[in-house]
């Protein structure tokens, strides 16, 4: 069975930094393309970032673009966000999610729709304060 479990969320101000971490176990963590999504109160959940299999290739939605890096660690099996210059607006539940890919396809693809992915983790709240 797949786990997501992701960790790292807080309360902060305005401008202030936070990296994310979300680490998978149950099958090979090399084999998924991850991403990030983040979900407000009353409203649908948006893609955030993505990273592909092999690290390669990476997206990121307009909202965060400079502001935001995501990176993997297939090691440790764990996909990192890396959140500088948050703003209010960014406050919502942020989930990693991992979609299964055939391992002797090409590994830098990445994905960005919410129905893109096989799992998502529980989620982690990110709150900045103005």
């Amino acid at each position: 069975q797949v786990q997501l479990v992701a960790s790292g969320g807080g309360l902060v101000q305005a401008g202030d930094s936070l990296r994310l971490s979300c680490t998978v176990s149950g099958r090979a963590f090399s084999t998924y393309a991850m991403g990030w999504f983040r979900q407000a109160p009353e409203k649908e959940r948006e893609f955030v970032s993505a990273i592909s299999r092999n690290g390669e290739a990476v997206g990121y939605a307009e909202s965060v673009k400079g502001r935001f890096s995501v990176s993997r660690d297939n090691a440790r099996n764990t996909v990192y966000l890396q959140m500088d210059s948050l703003k209010p607006e960014d406050t919502a539940v942020y989930l990693c999610a991992a979609r299964m890919t055939d391992p002797f396809s090409s590994g830098s693809f990445y994905y960005t729709r919410t129905d893109g992915y096989n799992y998502y983790g529980q989620g982690t709240q990110v709150t900045v304060s103005s």
